[in-house]
């Protein structure tokens, strides 16, 4: 079970990178640094957008509007905190935490 809990960790960290990575991409695409027009960076975008994006949908539609400023990934970066914590309580069975 302790193995299974660790590659369940490993994917949550990986899908955090890729969180950060798509909010870090899509500052550099509103302030024209990268192009989107290069075919490298719009692969890596749509890779970002497809990966993240599902995730990121709900927690947008239940935030209000904040005049363009999007923290859906800061907020998706903290459940994944949340679940992440969980399992290593399960991991390591903590005394005095019952499921």
């Amino acid at each position: 079970m302790s193995s299974l809990i660790t590659v369940i960790q490993l994917a949550l960290q990986l899908y955090t990178y890729l969180i950060i990575a798509s909010a870090i991409l899509s500052w550099l695409v509103a302030f024209n640094v990268v192009n989107t027009r290069n075919d490298v960076v719009r692969s890596i975008w749509s890779f970002l957008d497809a990966v993240t994006e599902p995730a990121l949908r709900p927690i947008r539609k239940i935030l209000p509007n904040l005049g363009g400023v999007d923290i859906s990934p800061v907020l998706l970066i903290f459940l994944i905190i949340f679940i992440q914590n969980i399992l290593d309580r399960l991991k390591y069975q903590v005394p005095g935490w019952a499921l």
